[in-house]
């Protein structure tokens, strides 16, 4: 009978679930550091609109400063380097007179989507608890 015994299986739990659990440094540490590389990459206050104008056609960069208020030319540039760093966009030159430059997301990018997606819930509900439901929408 010993034999035909199924031993219970412990669940496996994700990083997040153990660091709740156990309280361990270890196990909050490999949930911390993947939230923080993630926010290294779109940090800040104008990376997600420029992935955003990019995504809804504005490939050239003064069609992005147009569609982004108060992002300076120095900011955008800085930022659209970022991007390109981290394989998010993809930098064309056209040899044509006068030399234009254009700004598409990389396949890569659409991993943002539903991150993108999940934030923009958040924050709308984020928008109802503190303003109320009459405010949320600006």
């Amino acid at each position: 009978m010993g034999a035909d015994i199924i031993a219970e299986q412990e669940p496996v739990l994700t990083a997040k679930e153990k660091c709740m659990e156990t309280g361990d440094h270890k196990d909050c540490l490999g949930v911390i550091m993947p939230v923080r590389d993630a926010l290294d990459v779109i940090n800040g206050k104008w990376k997600l609109p420029i992935i955003i104008a990019i995504s809804r056609g504005h490939k050239r960069f003064r069609d992005i400063e147009r569609n982004i208020p108060r992002i300076t030319s120095k900011v955008l540039s800085k930022e659209l380097k970022d991007l390109e760093a981290h394989k998010l966009i993809k930098r064309s030159v056209f040899d044509s007179q006068p030399v234009s430059v254009e700004y598409t997301l990389t396949p890569y990018a659409a991993t943002l989507n539903p991150v993108i997606d999940a934030l923009y819930a958040w924050g709308t509900q984020h928008r109802k608890t503190i303003f109320g439901s009459s405010e949320a929408q600006g």
